[in-house]
């Protein structure tokens, strides 16, 4: 049993406070997801924070940072901060060695505070929040539902583009191959990204007249609040250096755009669109294939396309990865 002097003390940050611990690199937390970074999730609290209040939970072990829960409370319920439709996975924020008591910690001050049900998705098989809090909560007696949420998609990038290629199916290389050299015959062929601040406004107004003109589902979910979240999300994150906006040009035209994330180690693809006139060309798929091709280039590691089954995802060569929610019902 754990001595009270070393029981951890759970306190409430603050926006501020949360992004102040992710910028001081003394604290050894692992920041390996996304979709929990403060700038992302104080955007979407901007946005979208409605009735929810932010219950941002920091725990601390002999006055030592061990752990960040980034959570919203909404009646009864504590779910993470952000929504799934713009978040694809989440998780907790733990120092090595320390996701137990951590999360114990968590439990007991929501069941505290009277919070019913802690309600967390998407989460990725190797996440905190999956391999240890659920046996974790039936151990103490709570009720625990796992489901599935859908899957994300990824490559884990070799060190050239031709051993890429090689990665692919047959049929797949032979698409790309040849999707390629037709694209080079339509004329002087460019990629280019866009990552200083300075030029996003003008550059993402260009994406999303694709975006909205590739697909009428895309159209109908770019309303006025969710564009505003993108151009303040791009903008913010671009002053981190975690923005890539890239375009593929032809004969000086943007036929296509990708919107990208650059974080550790991880190209994240998290909006793409085309102009429909160039749609014959297949400048959808082949502009992702180029995206790929830089990530390569930069010496990332993985190459991350999200949440969804879209079909391009296999033709590129991704491997997918189940999703799950999870619900905790603090009641018992």
């Amino acid at each position: 049993m754990m001595h009270k002097e070393h029981a951890i003390k759970i306190r409430t940050e603050s926006f501020g406070g949360f992004e102040s611990i992710f910028l001081n690199e003394d604290f050894a937390l692992g920041w390996n997801c996304l979709f929990v970074l403060p700038v992302w999730l104080k955007t979407w609290w901007d946005m979208f924070g409605g009735n929810q209040d932010p219950e941002i939970l920091t725990g601390y072990r002999q006055g030592k940072l061990i752990g960040v829960a980034p959570l919203a409370v909404e009646g009864n319920t504590a779910r993470f901060i952000g929504g799934e439709n713009v978040c694809d996975y989440q998780d907790v924020v733990v120092a090595p060695n320390h996701h137990e008591e951590f999360l114990g910690a968590i439990l007991s001050h929501l069941k505290n505070k009277g919070i019913q049900s802690l309600e967390l998705g998407a989460l990725r098989p190797e996440s905190i929040s999956l391999t240890q809090l659920p046996d974790m909560a039936r151990r103490t007696g709570l009720s625990v539902v796992c489901d599935p949420a859908g899957i994300s998609s990824e490559i884990e990038l070799p060190g050239t583009w031709d051993s890429y290629l090689q990665m692919l199916g047959g049929k797949q290389r032979h698409e790309i191959r040849r999707k390629l050299r037709r694209l080079d015959e339509a004329g002087h062929v460019r990629f280019r990204v866009i990552k200083r601040p300075e030029e996003i406004s003008e550059h993402m107004d260009i994406f999303f007249s694709m975006f909205t003109a590739s697909r009428p589902d895309k159209s109908e979910f770019l309303t006025d609040p969710m564009l505003s979240f993108f151009l303040l999300l791009a903008r913010r994150m671009a002053e981190h250096g975690f923005f890539r906006l890239s375009f593929l040009d032809i004969d000086g035209m943007p036929a296509a755009g990708v919107m990208c994330f650059d974080y550790n180690h991880t190209i994240f693809l998290y909006n793409n669109g085309y102009d429909p006139r160039f749609g014959r060309l297949g400048v959808g798929l082949l502009s992702k294939a180029y995206s790929i091709k830089d990530s390569i280039e930069q010496k990332k590691l993985r190459y991350d396309l999200l949440k969804g089954n879209e079909v391009y995802k296999k033709r590129l060569g991704s491997t997918p990865v189940p999703l799950y929610r999870l619900k905790i019902d603090l009641d018992g």
